[in-house]
């Protein structure tokens, strides 16, 4: 009735075998052995990882439930370190694949690259990163082509609210909202919010769909955009042409790579717990504006948002290009 640990990097088990010696507490070599047990999961997948792993003929379904279209796999993630983008690490992590983070902070950068080896015993990579800079997006998927030999999926998650944004800090929206009017702005804060969203965007996409076409992979590109693409906010002009700027590049996009076998979406998620909502939602009326706007009367979590990038990055999601879902609570109906 026991069932032994299984390390998830292999593709199969000896029979007969385990991952644990008989008492033994160090390697040949003198070190410490390396610690193969999962990370805590509720049975059913834990019963369907070991499924995948010893090859067991078990239903499709259950492979599911194991992420078994995504073992294995790497996968980059802009904005990686937090909000969205580390949740989305934790679930592709949680779910077998290794993860490249690119962010501009290093301190949070490092912090989620180890969370993910030691939480879930993935291979992770951070690599700094700000995503407007073309040879900087470059680097990222060199550095991952280099570390794991392949890149199967990407979400492109790094962005902004507004001008004065710092990746991964409490937004001040509130605050900001009348200097963020249109006559208010400045041709510079509108440009560095579209650098940002928008041709950050592109440049991952771009960056790793090359990189993709030249390894012959059949990857899967993610885009984050919003709500904001079809809903305009008042003092959020930059904000929602940049989202609505990225649902029309992963449709163009996504036309461009349907000979290479690479497909292409984007997540449009409504009012997120993230940093990035956190000054509205510790206000009283941007908490309330939220919660209005929202028909399912909450918002969203960063996980939610993470199962449908999940979705989106693996095999589930085959018969998608060019589409954007909005996981919102109902905005979008």
């Amino acid at each position: 009735g026991d069932v032994a640990a299984v390390d998830t990097t292999t593709d199969s088990v000896p029979t007969g075998s385990t991952l644990e010696d008989s008492g033994s507490t160090t390697t040949d070599s003198g070190d410490p052995p390396p610690d193969n047990t999962l990370p805590e999961m509720d049975p059913v997948r834990l019963l369907a990882r070991i499924a995948v792993v010893i090859e067991v003929d078990v239903h499709p379904r259950t492979l599911l439930l194991a992420g078994a279209e995504i073992i294995g796999r790497v996968a980059i993630i802009t904005g990686g370190a937090s909000g969205i983008g580390r949740a989305t690490a934790r679930r592709f992590a949680e779910e077998g694949a290794d993860v490249v983070l690119a962010d501009l902070n290093p301190e949070r950068g490092q912090e989620a690259k180890e969370e993910l080896e030691k939480s879930f015993n993935r291979r992770a990579l951070f690599v700094q990163c700000d995503v407007y800079k073309e040879e900087d997006v470059d680097n990222v998927v060199a550095r991952a082509v280099a570390e794991f030999g392949r890149v199967d999926t990407v979400l492109a998650a790094a962005g902004v609210s507004s001008a004065v944004y710092v990746s991964g800090e409490i937004s001040s929206t509130v605050q900001q909202m009348d200097a963020s009017h249109l006559i208010n702005q400045s041709l510079a804060d509108w440009e560095r919010v579209l650098r940002i969203n928008l041709s950050g965007v592109m440049l991952t996409d771009r960056a790793v769909a090359r990189a993709m076409i030249k390894l012959g992979i059949k990857g899967s590109i993610v885009n984050i955009a919003s709500v904001a693409a079809r809903v305009p906010l008042v003092g959020g002009a930059a904000y929602n042409v940049s989202k609505a700027g990225v649902e029309m590049l992963t449709r163009v996009f996504a036309m461009e790579m349907l000979p290479y076998g690479i497909r292409v979406n984007a997540i449009g998620p409504g009012f997120v717990e993230t940093p990035m909502t956190k000054g509205l939602a510790d206000d009283p009326v941007g908490n309330q504006m939220m919660h209005t706007m929202t028909p399912m009367g909450r918002l969203g979590k960063p996980l939610e948002i993470a199962n449908t990038a999940l979705f989106l990055a693996c095999d589930e999601s085959s018969y998608f290009t060019g589409q954007t879902l909005y996981p919102s609570g109902g905005m979008m109906v």
